[in-house]
């Protein structure tokens, strides 16, 4: 059991670098957000973290054949999700606009956000195809968790951060989110 623990959380850790980078991205955007906002933004990576190597379990048990012919634009998806959402804040803080405009990440750029840096998750479905579903779901459980509070972190340095950058730091934010794009499409092709 501690060899499982330690694993899932591991693998966590892993899988929660993109999430990580894009919660500095985020604490950099909106340097003054409160800590219960901090918190829903982290859940929201928790969470699709927590769901996307379920989904896997579900693919490998159920539709193995749909997801294998779907499995190469998945690069392409997150590119293209980060991509939008990076531009877009660099656009923004150019720009200038009002603080109001600039302050927050809106919900539906954080679901992009979430389905883009989870969508490698979904590959561990596979890794624990031979679990019952209660181990994939406690598995997922702890990837989601450790996610969780890896994003939380980034979130705090990109505050940090985001206060000393002031106006710059959508820019800064749009760009790094716009690099995590690139990787994601290097490393998937």
């Amino acid at each position: 059991m501690l060899l499982f623990l330690a694993t899932n959380t591991l693998l966590g850790v892993g899988l929660a670098m993109d999430a990580f980078s894009v919660s500095c991205a985020n604490g950099l955007h909106e340097s003054g957000m409160s800590f219960r906002r901090m918190s829903a933004i982290a859940g929201t990576f928790g969470w699709f973290q927590f769901m996307m190597p379920l989904a896997g379990w579900f693919c490998v048990h159920k539709a193995l054949e749909h997801y294998v012919a779907f499995a190469p634009f998945i690069p392409w998806m997150a590119f293209g999700l980060l991509l939008w959402i990076g531009v877009k804040m660099i656009r923004e803080g150019l720009r200038g606009g009002t603080q109001k405009e600039r302050c927050s990440v809106s919900g539906g750029a954080l679901f992009v956000q979430g389905v883009a840096t989870s969508i490698d998750a979904l590959s561990v479905g596979f890794a624990i195809a031979d679990d019952n579903f209660g181990m994939a779901l406690f598995a997922s459980l702890i990837i989601g968790t450790t996610t969780y509070a890896i994003c939380l972190g980034g979130l705090a340095i990109g505050k940090r951060v985001g206060t000393m950058l002031s106006d710059k730091a959508s820019v800064l934010g749009g760009a790094i989110l716009v690099a995590i794009g690139i990787e994601v499409l290097v490393r998937g092709l």
